[in-house]
């Protein structure tokens, strides 16, 4: 039984596939020593028109160094979905020699593709493996598991990939057998760690005959992660099969550590429901690096998906007789709480211009008003307003939701539960339906508004995260998109936004 550590291409998923020198250094000095196979080091891929990185296309100088130091058999994988026979002979022709193993990432429907091109790499002189994916519905397809019986002579391994991590020790004896009765081929097995059974799964492939298994230092991986190098080889050591240098793999696991602190790769509540319901994992793992997405707005939205529901709550309209010239939309910026003061006397003054609230940092600032006052709620926004609302009248105000259905699922906070609406449609921008920002203008389009006044729109100081980063510039383009409809729009506190021009509050007093 051979263990392949796929750190660097599964952890990719993470970093983009960029990875420092000294970890790099780290991780082949440990896999050196450590009692592993075979270390899957990146993808080949053709060009892509976004940005990845060198562990992605593992240039030739990539892969001349790491075969430099490593006395390990070195894998790459390729994407079957991606890559033709014509493709393969240019991607692999350079690396003849370098490389031992090419593993193909193969959705089931297409085995008969995978089949032929794995037979042209193993032409080719390389070890060849086939990763199938979504082995939690491989029951399901009876074309997919009657084709097994071709894989004989044509690659070297067939790998039964966990891809949802949402397999039990019962299913892969079930799934390990109905392989092994249609091909002599070697098996192997990929677990994901989403229910934590990454290392029973793997323990239970190998008592049936697994051939080699995967793991990755940390559990380092897309979305949940994958079974922990370090726990299989401690679990592995303790049953007498392999001995173990524990300082090597101490100080391996210590480097990934620092890297896990950054990322926050491993399990959570939702990658657990997306598991236990077999549910794509790349949309959980955008949805929790939203800091809008909450636990709750994803349980909802997973939810939804394993019912089969687009939304839970249809939501009736926004009453378009409601009338307005003008409307304010209140960030959630500490501007809009320093000169609050001055925005309270103006609006006090101005009962006839409509509050479009896009955020609950602010909202207890504005209790008293006699305005309107519209709350646009999205992602977890309705649990926040729960926790921070306290106002001592609900009757001039509404909530306002993105239209029908919501990516998210619907959660309406109880004090609107008779004074909820949606959007018919949000069409004066193609950002996404989700944004407040886009929300809340889109509300005062349809209110036939022809000035709107932003406050609370501060912006960001140089320091940034890459939420918030991309909040601003989500932001920046709305603002652009909003000079195309040819109404007056500026903010009344100072702001960063370059596409918002800031006059001020206090020249309308």
């Amino acid at each position: 039984m051979k263990i392949l550590d796929c750190t660097l291409r599964d952890g990719g998923y993470y970093t983009n596939w960029d990875f420092n020198e000294k970890v790099i250094n780290s991780y082949i000095e440990a896999t050196n020593i450590l009692p592993i196979d075979i270390i899957e080091v990146g993808y080949r891929s053709n060009h892509q028109t976004e940005y990845f990185g060198e562990y992605f296309y593992c240039p030739l100088y990539v892969l001349k160094n790491i075969r430099k130091k490593s006395v390990k058999k070195i894998a790459i994988m390729l994407n079957e979905k991606d890559v033709s026979i014509a493709d393969a002979s240019v991607l692999l022709k350079p690396i003849i020699g370098m490389v031992d193993l090419v593993r193909l990432a193969v959705d089931p429907k297409n085995i008969k593709r995978a089949l032929e091109l794995g037979f042209f790499i193993k032409e080719m002189g390389f070890e060849v493996a086939l990763n199938a994916m979504y082995m939690s519905k491989w029951i399901e397809q009876p074309d997919f598991i009657n084709e097994l019986n071709q894989l004989d002579g044509k690659v070297d391994y067939f790998n039964m990939v966990d891809s949802y991590g949402g397999v039990y020790p019962s299913d892969v004896i079930e799934i390990y057998n109905l392989v092994r009765s249609k091909t002599n081929i070697k098996i192997g097995f990929h677990g994901h760690n989403n229910l934590e059974l990454g290392l029973i799964n793997t323990i239970t492939a190998i008592d049936c005959g697994s051939e080699i298994v995967d793991a990755t230092i940390t559990g380092m991986g897309r979305g949940a992660g994958n079974l922990k190098t370090e726990l299989l080889l401690t679990a592995l050591k303790a049953k007498g099969s392999i001995e173990v240098e524990f300082n090597t793999l101490s100080k391996v696991v210590d480097d990934f550590l620092k890297l896990q602190h950054e990322y926050e790769w491993g399990t959570n509540l939702p990658y657990m429901v997306s598991g236990a319901n077999s549910l794509p994992q790349k949309e959980v793992m955008e949805w929790v690096g939203k800091r809008f997405y909450s636990y709750n707005s994803i349980i909802r939205a997973l939810t939804n998906q394993s019912n089969g529901h687009k939304d839970n709550l249809n939501l009736p309209t926004l009453d378009l007789s409601l009338n307005f010239s003008k409307a304010i939309i209140i960030g959630g910026g500490p501007t809009g709480t320093v000169h609050s003061k001055a925005l309270l006397e103006y609006l006090h003054n101005n009962n006839n211009i409509v509050i479009i609230h896009v955020s609950s940092k602010n909202v207890n600032v504005y209790n008293g008003l006699k305005n309107k006052q519209i709350h646009c709620i999205s992602g977890n926004e309705g649990h926040r307003l729960e926790r921070e609302f306290q106002s001592e009248n609900f009757s001039n105000r509404i909530a306002i939701l993105p239209p029908y259905p919501r990516a998210m699922g619907t959660y309406v906070p109880m004090f609107f539960s008779d004074n909820a609406y949606q959007l018919p449609v949000l069409n004066f921008t193609n950002v996404a339906s989700e944004s407040v920002t886009g929300i809340a203008i889109q509300t005062a389009l349809n209110l036939g508004v022809t000035e709107i006044q932003f406050a609370g729109y501060d912006g960001y100081h140089d320091k940034v995260s890459t939420n918030e980063m991309e909040l601003f510039t989500e932001n920046e383009t709305i603002f652009s998109q909003l000079k195309n409809k040819g109404i007056l729009f500026y903010s009344l506190t100072p702001t960063r936004y370059t596409e918002l021009q800031a006059n001020s509050i206090y020249s309308l007093l």
